[in-house]
């Protein structure tokens, strides 16, 4: 059985998983929602369906599949607005909504100066990684694919984006002052935004100049120090083998944090999204670097060498 559909699978049990344990946490732990907050989820939740018909409408027809992706930097910003206006804008939520707008602008200006923005809105850069396993063998006959586009692309993605912002949701008649908990939930959430902002700018050069180089007509193996191996290990990239993945999976938990600012506990059950979320990056990141296994020769040390996610020991060129 090839990786990358061994990787969806796991991820597929996990997911499951997941949706099964998520309500439980709802039952047994946190509180409950009251009669506003359950007329706001209402509301969110005819949103992402919205948004979930079109991204398989739209992706079906245009054969591109990255819709969602162009969503979701977004729909969390759109969530979190909403929830703070019907909340009364209190000084918590307004905070974590202004956070969410920062974290939603850097990654749309990342994904638009990709491609992925066209006027005709069907159009745009796809993310490669849905081509490749689109194209594999695997999900034939068709049918397969467009039950995958329909449950995990469009469905399930649409529901962990709202359910990232569930922390604002379960805040919404939380009244204690903003503590010292909630300044440590904003300097962290912050902090990881810039972070992530760091790390993609050093990808963006780094491509940007690799690829300027392989336009002249030079092949990848004649390119100069640090191009020649393809794949950034310079910068962040030299002590994490994803450190965007790493701070997108930080920056919704430190989003949570602001529920133990408003005395929700140390565990509540809007923790579910941070945790689907990083079982979503758990499965991305292995399928990503099953690709770049399969283009470059020596990803298979640098994997050794460095940790996936949190930052460690610094990678040594040969």
């Amino acid at each position: 059985m090839p990786d990358s559909i061994m990787n969806v699978k796991l991820v597929g049990s996990l997911i499951a998983l997941s949706l099964v344990a998520c309500p439980l946490l709802y039952v047994f732990v946190g509180p409950s929602l009251d009669a506003h907050q359950v007329e706001t989820l209402k509301l969110l939740l005819i949103i992402a369906s919205c948004s979930a018909a079109f991204c398989f409408t739209v992706g079906e027809l245009s054969s591109n599949n990255s819709q969602m992706d162009k969503l979701w930097s977004i729909l969390p910003v759109v969530y979190t607005w909403i929830i703070a206006l019907r909340g009364g804008m209190t000084v918590r939520l307004v905070v974590m909504a202004v956070l969410v707008t920062l974290w939603g602008a850097r990654l749309t200006f990342n994904f638009a100066r990709k491609g992925a923005y066209r006027l005709r809105f069907w159009e745009g850069t796809e993310d490669y990684r849905w081509q490749v396993l689109r194209s594999s063998g695997s999900f034939s006959p068709r049918w397969k694919w467009v039950a995958f586009d329909f449950f995990f692309i469009s469905l399930y993605q649409n529901v962990l984006v709202l359910m990232t912002t569930f922390p604002a949701l379960l805040l919404m008649n939380v009244s204690s002052p903003f503590g010292a908990v909630d300044w440590i939930a904003a300097v962290l959430m912050l902090g990881f935004i810039v972070y992530e902002t760091v790390a993609d700018e050093q990808q963006w050069a780094f491509q940007s100049a690799k690829w300027k180089l392989i336009g002249e007509g030079r092949r990848l193996e004649t390119l100069p120090h640090p191009y020649d191996k393809g794949f950034n290990t310079s910068g962040l990239w030299g002590v994490s083998r994803h450190p965007n993945y790493f701070a997108e999976q930080a920056v919704w938990c430190s989003f949570y944090v602001f529920t133990i600012g408003g005395g929700c506990g140390l565990i509540n059950w809007s923790i579910a999204g941070a945790l689907l979320l990083i079982v979503l990056f758990m499965g991305s990141s292995a399928f990503a670097e099953e690709i770049s296994a399969s283009k470059y020769p020596e990803y298979g040390r640098y994997c050794s060498m460095v940790s996936k996610f949190i930052p460690g020991r610094k990678y040594v060129s040969e």
